[in-house]
């Protein structure tokens, strides 16, 4: 019969055992329980497409904004946070993922605090979007989900060369106020895929920047891209590009309209983004194709 010291001893040892082999998960295993908030719009999207819903503890203020977030539905199902510390430090998640340009104090507070802080930097080509995705869907414990929709990715920019590199297009991008984005980004990665340029280094904005009237008048690009095609300005911002002279040199078969939600954040809309892209270009393409009069012999 075995003594109760002995019985102890092996209840002991098995409790170090099972506590062995837990520590010893890999690290995705541990990392699907991380509570994981967002004070970035950016990394909000990331979060929601690649972390179970129970693992998000909130994103951040704009997240719900369908101008800007192209996940602004999804978004409503999370708290919503401020952006600042103070929610953050009694919610206590693990991780808080945060932009690289956004508040330093606020990052500092929570680093002194304890609590994680994951940067991420503003993507300026589709490799740059994958490797976010990878990041996110690391510290998720859902690599699988990031490996999907890189595929996806993919899948649509090898669609994308295949109905719209042959035309190649000069495209001039302008927001409201004549802003101008530059050949040095986002947008003209999906550009360049689609066998397309941006003409804001021919005018000298190859970052970006504000051009006026009379510039974007003069550049003369192929195609003028622009967020939406509505025939009234909400306000002084979107009536520039309502202006008679813009209108003349870029009636509605001149223009692309593509929304700032697909290239504001490089995520899970990129397939949506490059998709877009490809169906717009050959659309306008093809109805340049059936104005064209045909020749009778």
């Amino acid at each position: 019969m075995n003594s109760p010291i002995r019985h102890l001893k092996r209840v002991l040892l098995f409790g170090a055992l099972v506590l062995a082999a837990g520590t010893a998960l890999p690290g995705p295993a541990i990392a699907a329980s991380a509570r994981i908030a967002s004070i970035n719009m950016c990394t909000d999207q990331l979060l929601i497409a690649l972390a179970d819903p129970v693992q998000i503890v909130g994103l951040g203020p704009y997240a719900r904004d369908p101008h800007l977030s192209w996940s602004a539905k999804q978004a409503r199902s999370f708290p919503r946070l401020s952006g600042e510390a103070e929610d953050l430090l009694l919610l206590a998640p693990d991780i808080v993922l945060a932009g690289r340009y956004g508040k330093a104090a606020t990052r500092e507070l929570l680093r002194s605090n304890g609590i994680a802080i994951e940067e991420f930097d503003v993507p300026r080509n589709i490799d740059d979007v994958k490797a976010q995705i990878r990041r996110v869907g690391d510290l998720a414990g859902h690599p699988e989900r990031a490996d999907a929709i890189i595929a996806r990715i993919d899948r649509s920019v090898a669609r994308t060369r295949a109905m719209a590199s042959r035309w190649r297009d000069r495209i001039l991008p302008v927001s409201r106020r004549g802003w101008i984005a530059g050949s040095d980004g986002l947008l003209s990665s999906l550009l360049e895929v689609a066998g397309l340029s941006n003409a804001a280094a021919e005018i000298g904005l190859t970052y970006g920047g504000f051009a006026s009237l009379e510039t974007i008048v003069a550049s003369r690009p192929d195609l003028l891209l622009v967020a939406d095609d509505k025939p009234f300005a909400e306000d002084q911002g979107k009536a520039l590009l309502l202006h008679p002279a813009i209108q003349r040199a870029y009636p509605p078969n001149r223009r692309l309209v593509f929304p700032d939600q697909l290239t504001m954040c490089g995520g899970p809309m990129l397939p949506d983004a490059l998709d877009q892209l490809a169906d717009s270009i050959a659309r306008i393409h093809q109805d340049e194709d059936a104005s064209v009069p045909r020749q009778h012999p």
